[in-house]
């Protein structure tokens, strides 16, 4: 038992470290989601051209970090006249290339990893560019979807952005408390020898590449994604994975099971198989080309010099707390703003009934009719979720 409660206090002590970079990236992102039109951003990515794509990678960049948010808005990029290949690179540029997924990543693991994330990010990207096309070529289901006219949208505000930033946050509030929960058990309860037996240890390029694909299974079906499998990609590291092991299972947020099951009903099965076999592979690639590229520049981070534990806050008179004091203020802010939101059927934006994100109503692919109302969601699966029982909403 006390190993079970040194877990749970490693747990917290992570999350603790990270909560100031968590609440900032979120609201940078609720912010960006508010004032942004997935319409107009849809109208730009037409192909899969170079410009295309810069512009994908840059509009998924300052979008939400959410892995099931992400590929909703993906589909729904698809669905507006968005090129598959490019709808996809946004997904990926959604959950990789985001600000809070740096912050954490360097509070929790150190400048090496939060850089790593978004040259690995662009080498996703590259390798995307050229795959899809050619190994998972452009779905037959894409339904244009009709745009809302200029004049039924009124402004967004910054009630509206703290609608979107207490979303996500919801949205993905399992995930984080999984996420940190599996990372202190995994460094407490996991024996280091279970680790070093399913990852290679000390056969050189070999090691390395088993771990670098290995590492999305891991990720696949450990549940855990978005900013959650963070601390459990820290935990690994803390275990002895290699580097851009550690850097695959970070991007392989995109793999959790939850999320193919998603594609299938996005996609179809045949279509998901393939999309999944390219995305395994480009993110294990990604994770040995990243590797690859700091061993050359001699700036790969060491176990030794960057263990977990060494990286956790503390209560005091330190950098973390006051961090923590000044994001705990933006909070409630925050909270204060999503309170007086307008919440009438007028509103531009409504609340999924089943996770708590909020969702811009003229551009929600997932909807459902109940009792002469209209129910808007994130992703099909909390739709089908409401739709089996409305009356526990």
């Amino acid at each position: 038992m006390s190993k079970f409660f040194s877990a749970i206090s490693d747990g917290w002590w992570m999350f603790y470290s990270t909560f100031w970079a968590l609440v900032l990236g979120f609201s940078i992102s609720g912010a960006i989601q508010a004032f942004g039109s997935r319409a107009a951003i849809a109208k730009q990515l037409g192909d899969h051209k170079p410009v295309s794509v810069i512009k994908a990678s840059f509009f998924g960049a300052i979008s939400s970090s959410c892995s099931y948010a992400a590929s909703s808005a993906a589909k729904s990029l698809f669905n507006k006249g968005a090129d598959f290949t490019t709808s996809m690179i946004f997904m990926f540029a959604s959950t990789n290339l985001v600000i809070e997924l740096g912050l954490v990543l360097f509070v929790l693991l150190g400048w090496q990893f939060a850089l790593a994330e978004f040259i690995g990010g662009a080498i996703m990207i590259v390798l995307l560019t050229l795959l899809l096309p050619r190994f998972a070529t452009q779905p037959l289901t894409q339904q244009t979807a009709s745009m809302e006219s200029s004049s039924a949208v009124r402004s967004s505000t910054w009630h509206d952005a703290a609608g979107f930033t207490i979303g996500d946050i919801k949205m993905i509030r399992y995930e984080l408390m999984v996420g940190f929960l599996i990372a202190g058990l995994a460094d407490r309860l996991v024996p280091i020898s279970w680790w070093h037996a399913l990852f290679l240890q000390g056969h050189g390029f070999l090691a390395t590449l088993e771990n670098a694909f290995i590492a999305p299974v891991i990720a696949c079906i450990s549940f855990v994604c978005s900013v959650g499998n963070i601390p459990l990609g820290a935990g690994l590291w803390s275990a002895g994975i290699s580097f851009g092991g550690t850097i695959s299972f970070i991007f392989a947020d995109l793999l959790s099971l939850p999320l193919i099951l998603i594609y299938r009903k996005y996609y179809g099965v045949k279509f998901t198989y393939r999309l999944v076999a390219v995305f395994w592979l480009t993110m294990s690639v990604a994770g040995l080309v990243t590797e690859a590229i700091f061993k050359a520049l001699n700036i790969l981070p060491s176990h030794s010099s960057t263990m977990l534990m060494a990286r956790m806050g503390s209560f005091g008179n330190n950098r973390t707390t006051w961090l923590n004091a000044i994001a705990c203020l933006v909070a409630i802010g925050l909270i204060a703003l999503y309170l007086t939101r307008d919440k009438s059927d007028n509103s531009p934006f409504a609340i999924d009934p089943i996770c708590g994100m909020q969702v811009n109503k003229a551009d929600a692919i997932h909807t459902y009719k109940h009792e002469g109302k209209t129910y808007y969601f994130c992703a099909p699966g909390c739709l089908e979720s409401f739709a089996r029982n409305p009356t526990l909403t």
